[in-house]
C-alpha cells in the first residue's frame, strides 16, 4: 500500500481505533499534547536531537520534504525550540506537523494556524542557535523511540508511532472497530443500552468464577 492510500485510511479513523487493535503499539506519554484540538497529524518522521539549542531544528526544516513531520527530542530542554515563525514556515513548506518533546512558544499564534503542533509545554525563553545537534537519527519522544521515516498518527487523544508495514497490517481491524463503534453509537442514540451490545454478564460471571474471559461486542 502506498503512503497516500495509508494516509487516506488513517484520516477516516481515530487513534483509539488503531490502539485497540494492538495495545503494544508505540504510544507517546500523555505529556505530549496537541496545542490545538480537532486537527489530525499524519506523516513520516524527520527527526531532530538537540538540547537547549534549536539550530538542528532549523537545519531539519531546511532539509524537510512536504508531508513530513518534524520530530524533536530536546533531551529534557527547558527552553523553547520552536515558535510561531518556525510553525508558519513549516506549514508553508507543506509539512504535516511538528512534534516536540519539550517546550515551544508563541502558542497564541500557533493555535490560529491550520497546522498540528504537539509539545510537552511552553516557555517564552528560546534556546540558543550555536550547536548543530543531529538530524535523521533515532530519537525518544514521549517515552517511545522514533526512527526517521516512521509514521506518526495523532489526534486529540494523543500520538501513535508505527511503521508502514505495521499500519497496513492493523488497519483492517481498526476500520472494523470504527464501524462497530459507529453502529453502537447509533443504536444507543436510538435508546438501546450499551450493556446489551457487549457480553457484560458473561464476562463478569467468568471473572468472578476465576475463568479466563474477554469483554467483547456482540454486534
Amino acid at each position: 500500500m502506498d503512503f497516500a492510500d495509508l494516509k487516506q485510511r488513517l484520516a477516516r479513523i481515530e487513534t483509539t481505533h488503531l490502539a485497540d487493535t494492538n495495545k503494544a503499539i508505540r504510544s507517546c506519554d500523555a505529556g505530549i499534547r496537541p496545542l490545538s484540538l480537532g486537527r489530525k497529524l499524519i506523516g513520516r518522521a524527520r527527526t531532530v536531537s538537540c538540547h537547549e539549542d534549536f539550530m538542528a531544528v532549523i537545519v531539519a526544516l531546511a532539509e524537510s520534504e512536504p508531508g513530513e513531520v518534524l520530530v524533536v527530542d530536546t533531551r529534557g530542554s527547558r527552553k523553547a525550540v520552536a515558535g510561531e515563525l518556525f510553525s508558519i514556515e513549516a506549514a508553508r513548506r507543506g509539512l504535516a506537523g511538528l512534534v516536540v518533546d519539550g517546550p515551544v512558544r508563541d502558542t497564541i499564534t500557533i493555535r490560529t494556524l491550520d497546522f498540528p503542533v504537539y509539545a510537552r509545554g511552553s516557555n517564552p525563553v528560546a534556546g540558543t542557535v550555536g550547536q548543530l545537534g543531529a538530524t535523521q537519527v533515532p530519537v525518544t519522544i514521549g517515552g517511545v523511540v522514533v526512527h526517521p521515516g516512521d509514521i506518526l498518527f495523532g489526534d486529540d487523544d494523543g500520538l501513535l508511532v508505527s511503521t508502514g508495514a505495521e499500519l497496513e497490517a492493523l488497519l483492517p481491524a481498526a476500520e472494523a472497530i470504527e464501524a462497530r463503534e459507529r453502529a453502537a453509537i447509533a443504536r444507543m442514540q436510538a435508546g438501546e443500552s450499551l450493556l446489551g451490545m457487549i457480553n457484560y454478564e458473561e464476562h463478569r460471571d467468568a471473572l468472578a468464577a476465576g475463568r479466563p474471559s474477554a469483554l467483547k461486542f456482540l454486534i
